[in-house]
């Protein structure tokens, strides 16, 4: 499983995990764009010394925001062009976030060319949007989105256009707790044991057995991040 940096701290954090639990738990390091004001350049050093830790596989969640903006875009587009210059001098791939700013995002990961590998994470979007990052190489990130019937459904149709070899299964946790779990959980914090759920209603709209996407995005997982053998 690969823990989550958003933060300079988090990112930390999630380093410190991973080294409790070596061969289980993996970490990436990155500044989200809702904290890219943390990232100035004074910091990238601090940011470039994590991510080069062995537990790293990625580096990020890193990219744009402009449905919250908690972050001036300027900062945003300055920390997410650090953070693919950082990805490519590590040969580590990118972990991505995009939401409400796919044209800035696109033209960013376009200008870094070929020296960057990734995953657009918790996809969301459309048919466009996926071809788009497919094109640029990129796999593709499913979160329990795809169980929410009143924005997700989409997403339903749009995963059947996914190579197995570029579709990664996520939780987003502690978010996006998936919808129709039944029965409901009592608490709205998704984690880890709900993948199975989201895993079983992607294999559904894909038409393919649940052996069969648990193998595929397992290898894709492996393969992207440089896992190990399980």
């Amino acid at each position: 499983m690969v823990v989550t940096g958003a933060t300079l701290g988090g990112s930390a954090a999630a380093i410190a995990l991973a080294r409790r639990h070596p061969r289980l738990l993996f970490a990436t390091a990155g500044v989200h764009p809702h904290h890219a004001s943390e990232l100035g350049a004074e910091r990238l050093g601090e940011l470039a010394e994590l991510a080069s830790a062995p537990e790293v596989v990625a580096v990020g969640e890193c990219g744009l925001d402009y449905f919250r903006d908690f972050a001036p875009r300027a900062a945003q587009r300055a920390a997410f062009h650090r953070q693919l210059e950082l990805a490519a001098r590590l040969r580590k791939p990118v972990f991505l976030h995009q939401r409400d700013a796919h044209e800035d995002f696109l033209a960013m990961l376009r200008e870094h060319g070929a020296r960057h590998r990734g995953v657009a994470h918790c996809f969301t979007g459309g048919a466009g949007e996926l071809a788009a990052y497919l094109g640029l190489g990129l796999a593709i990130g499913i979160t329990g989105w795809i169980c929410d019937e009143r924005r997700g459904a989409h997403l339903l149709a749009v995963v059947r256009d996914i190579p197995p070899e570029r579709l990664l299964l996520e939780t987003d946790g502690p978010y996006l707790l998936p919808r129709d779990l039944e029965p409901r959980p009592a608490s709205r914090r998704n984690e880890p044991a709900f993948l199975p759920h989201i895993a079983a209603v992607v294999a559904r709209a894909r038409g393919e057995s649940l052996a069969s996407l648990a193998a595929s995005s397992t290898a894709a997982a492996r393969s992207l991040f440089g896992l190990p053998p399980a």
